[in-house]
């Protein structure tokens, strides 16, 4: 990976505000004054160099900015495609005929890329793209088509070619690495096929395998740097109540978090332990967290599926946690994995619930057995045995679980991750503490046949 370095360092981070600096600026990436037109000069002028693409290094292939909420990255998303689309010096020598661009779900692509304060539509002064609703594609003048895709659907990346694409929030899609990977099998057309990747930083595989990536550029915004264009009292309200938190350095600074130094677990650590690879199972159960109340700010139903094989190795093979569920409606979760999986029993914390909570995983399926385990000690003691069998390697993870991943590798001391109750995590701690630390493990024997 390369750090962008400005021809201009101590306006890095400020807008190229004189003629001169302007001139000096494209001289250094190799572009003629008199190549210019209105559109990309406006730009340029009102961008901070950060904004600005990579010129001076011809060699990459991802433009990766990590910026906080509203830092402008964006914008600078935006512009870089309408200047390619364009063929508009500096920006391209020559309009990009096909364009991917590819967001966490179709609504996020045209609510922000396309039709939002900083998308496509609003930064096209001369040149403006047709929407084509339908098809669900921009169109230029040039001939240029921008389509849209989702990381929902990466099997829509199968087939379409082209010479250069925007993914957005990459941290946030729902299947990371295969939408990222068809879209690379996809981005073939042209001299140098390009993207720009504009996303707020999260932990997460992909994120760091495309920041190790030498074909990268990274340009690195905080929220604080785009001052201008944001309210004064959104900014003194966040520096108030997040200013030196890990969160704040995350969606504010736009700092990769790496683990807590105090954590149970590293990603590094569940890394090495994803296998798919999943032998015959001895055991399964369903854990599960019912949160004290279902409103939209509750904490979320842990929920996990784990089993136990021939070995005595533990397996997360789900995790089908929800949020903001009512009791009927994670009780249903719970009967429909329990039959799933053909489980052999449903473990469930009942310190928030006591005998309600097993009475209402009953008025969905009475045959199901439930068996009420209740917290005597803190989250932590009880997480440090489970933390113990990752370390001798004995637990393996079936599937690619981040948001539990997350909250496992920011879990402390204070029996909290990232501020919240850590209620996937507490799912996982119960369903191996049923597996693998009790005094005796019990075969698959079931006292009824399993319901299809």
């Amino acid at each position: 990976m390369k750090l962008l370095a400005s021809s201009a360092p101590e306006l890095q981070n400020s807008a190229i505000t004189t003629e001169a600096s302007l001139q000096q600026y494209l001289a250094d990436a190799g572009v003629a004054h008199e190549v210019m037109i209105a559109t990309s000069r406006e730009w340029l002028f009102q961008g901070r160099l950060a904004q600005l693409p990579p010129f001076q290094n011809k060699d990459w292939r991802n433009w990766l900015i990590m910026g906080g909420r509203g830092s402008g990255k964006t914008r600078a998303g935006a512009e870089w495609i309408s200047g390619m689309a364009q063929g508009l010096a500096p920006f391209s020598d020559k309009s990009c005929g096909s364009i991917a661009l590819v967001g966490e779900t179709l609504a996020d692509v045209r609510e922000v890329m396309v039709e939002g304060p900083s998308g496509i539509l609003s930064v096209s002064r001369l040149q403006r793209p047709r929407l084509e609703t339908t098809r669900r594609r921009l169109v230029w003048e040039s001939g240029a088509v921008a389509s849209f895709y989702s990381s929902e659907d990466p099997d829509s990346l199968r087939g379409p070619q082209f010479s250069a694409a925007w993914c957005d929030e990459l941290a946030k899609w729902k299947n990371p690495q295969q939408t990222w990977d068809m879209l690379q099998f996809g981005l073939r057309l042209g001299d140098y096929p390009r993207q720009v990747i504009t996303t707020t930083p999260k932990m997460q595989p992909l994120l760091r395998a495309v920041m190790d990536d030498p074909a990268t550029v990274m340009t690195h915004m905080r929220t604080d740097e785009n001052a201008a264009h944001l309210a004064p009292a959104f900014l003194q309200a966040m520096q108030q109540r997040y200013a030196g938190t890990a969160l704040g350095r995350q969606e504010l600074d736009g700092v990769l978090i790496a683990d807590r130094e105090d954590a149970l677990w590293s990603r590094e650590q569940l890394e090495m332990l994803y296998d798919p690879a999943v032998p015959e199972l001895q055991r399964i159960v369903i854990a599960v967290d019912p949160p004290a109340t279902s409103t939209r700010n509750s904490d979320a139903c842990g929920i996990i599926v784990a089993g136990l094989d021939a070995g005595g190795g533990g397996w997360v093979l789900e995790d089908a946690s929800m949020q903001a569920a009512k009791p009927h409606q994670w009780a249903a979760q719970v009967v429909r994995l329990y039959h799933r999986y053909d489980a052999d029993q449903v473990v469930a914390e009942v310190n928030q619930g006591g005998d309600m909570v097993t009475a209402v995983i009953h008025g969905q399926d009475s045959d199901v057995p439930v068996k009420a385990v209740r917290a005597q000690r803190g989250k932590f003691l009880r997480a440090e045995p489970v933390a113990a069998l990752y370390e001798q390697k004995r637990i393996r993870h079936a599937g690619r679980f981040s948001a539990l991943e997350d909250e496992m590798c920011d879990f402390a001391v204070s029996g909290l991750s990232s501020g919240r109750s850590p209620d996937r995590m507490d799912a996982l701690v119960w369903a191996l503490h049923a597996l693998l630390l009790q005094e005796t493990h019990k075969p698959r024997i079931r006292a009824f046949p399993a319901k299809v």
